[in-house]
């Protein structure tokens, strides 16, 4: 396995953004990792081994400056980027008929613009290593259109469909793109927002009844950004234990 690889992480310090960046580390692999606050950065410093390859700054995905200025660190700190894991994500709970053009607006801005945004911002870096892998996350909620979710459903389709597009326009720089879709992953968000009822529906309605965990999405993202996943692009990745079966 390459070791010497740059590896951006948005949504860093999340349940599941944590836990990537763990493991790219444990790779030996540079970490820059994102979120949107200092004080939450400098927490996972302090949960990771002092001497690992770990770089940190704050930015909103969302913010055409902030991922601009998020690649000049990259560039000035690491000199490349061959792996961009686009991690952060938004899901408010509202029906539609509540849902204000600014909750619409929020919500595809993260969600969706800022995986572009990111992107965009990366790409220069990747391109002048002839190498790279993208990893988005998408949700299986795109499956069976998940109530009360409009605009945050309405924005992972969407990632769908980027992912197709941009591996197509990204292919012979030798670049792949694909997405991870996960089912309801018990995070903390997810116990703080959600009622035992919905998890315990999702267990039922798995093939393996069990709770998905964070953990249960490292793997297949890490093996999506390695050498190992040179041949596969433009591609799906459904990770629910067997809710879906697409």
């Amino acid at each position: 396995m390459n070791s010497q690889r740059a590896v951006v992480i948005t949504g860093a310090v999340g349940g599941i953004g944590a836990l990537l960046v763990e493991r790219f580390l444990a790779n030996g692999d540079t970490v820059l990792a994102t979120d949107t606050g200092d004080e939450a950065l400098e927490r996972l410093r302090g949960q990771v081994d002092k001497h690992s390859k770990l770089l940190t700054q704050a930015a909103d995905v969302s913010s055409h400056a902030d991922t601009r200025a998020l690649a000049e660190f990259a560039r000035d700190k690491a000199g490349s980027v061959e792996v961009l894991i686009n991690c952060a994500g938004f899901f408010p709970i509202l029906p539609f008929e509540e849902i204000s053009v600014q909750d619409w607006q929020r919500v595809i801005d993260i969600n969706l613009t800022g995986s572009f945004l990111m992107t965009r911002a990366m790409l220069p870096l990747m391109k002048e290593r002839g190498w790279g892998r993208i990893v988005n996350f998408g949700s299986g909620s795109v499956f069976d259109g998940t109530r009360n979710q409009t605009h945050y459903v309405a924005a992972k389709a969407g990632i769908v469909g980027f992912t197709r597009s941009l591996a197509r326009e990204v292919g012979g720089y030798g670049i792949t793109v694909n997405v991870v879709t996960p089912g309801l992953t018990v995070t903390k968000a997810v116990r703080d927002n959600f009622p035992p009822s919905v998890l315990e529906a999702q267990r039922n309605s798995r093939a393996l009844q069990r709770d998905e965990r964070p953990e249960d999405l490292v793997g297949p993202v890490f093996f999506l950004a390695s050498p190992d996943a040179g041949f596969i692009t433009g591609q799906t990745l459904n990770v629910d234990g067997g809710k879906f079966m697409p």
